[in-house]
């Protein structure tokens, strides 16, 4: 049993976690500011058939905020299944101690 690989597993999960976490908040935060900026466009160009305006100024590469919710929930329990792994090896490392000293 290879204690030292799996509290490196353990530390790769989390980052991997936390990784997720980061992109996930920057693809919400990145379809808010394109729902304001269309919100904007729409309330300037009033006058204008909002139905052409909307099409044109919606970016095609804004992640869908439902999926960008899901996937920050995700990287919550993959960040705590990580550390639940950590902890197991931080315990078997010191049961392997006690019992060899």
């Amino acid at each position: 049993m290879n204690i030292q690989s799996s509290f490196n597993s353990g530390i790769e999960g989390f980052q991997n976690a936390r990784a997720t976490a980061d992109k996930a908040a920057a693809d919400i935060a990145a379809n808010t500011l394109a729902s304001n900026e269309q919100a904007e466009t729409q309330n300037v160009n009033a006058e204008v058939n909002t139905d052409i305006v909307s099409q044109a100024t919606k970016p095609e590469s804004v992640p869908d905020l439902n999926q960008s919710i899901v996937n920050l929930k995700v990287a919550e329990f993959q960040a705590k299944a990580a550390t639940e792994v950590i902890k197991s090896a931080d315990e078997s490392l010191g049961t392997l101690i006690d019992v060899t000293a």
